[in-house]
């Protein structure tokens, strides 16, 4: 085998590993419709609303009610979310919370949803800080 195939043979390697990790479902992950996430935020009472995007993309706009813990720094501040609660994931597209939801698997939570589509396909208020 020459180089190029080699090179070629990993760049597809790679590409797989990340596709596969970033898309396939999180098991035990509620993936809710605009209209099912909102009917969920608005019981309030036992649901955690978490916003995982940067702070800068959460000051430009999130769901009123909901705290900012960054994908970013979510393994070092797991200790401030409750597993009494529900939680409620969110990020632009989606792609971040079912990365969050992975991550909080690991640390034993199991009530966990996530916005299908991200905030782009939110339909509720908005609030910008």
């Amino acid at each position: 085998m020459d180089f190029t195939s080699i090179l070629l043979i990993a760049v597809y390697a790679l590409l797989t590993w990340f596709l596969v990790t970033r898309f396939v479902p999180v098991k035990g992950l509620q993936n809710l419709s605009a209209d099912q996430f909102k009917e969920r935020v608005n019981q309030r009472s036992g649901v955690l609303l978490v916003d995982v995007r940067e702070p800068h993309e959460y000051k430009a706009g999130h769901i009123p009610s909901a705290v900012n813990i960054p994908l970013s720094q979510l393994n070092n501040r797991v200790k401030e979310i409750s597993p009494k609660n529900e939680i409620l994931l969110y990020c632009r597209s989606g792609v971040r919370s079912k990365q969050a939801a992975k991550v909080l698997k690991k640390h034993g939570y199991d009530k966990l949803a996530h916005l299908r589509g991200g905030i782009s396909v939110w339909r509720g208020p908005v609030k910008k800080k």
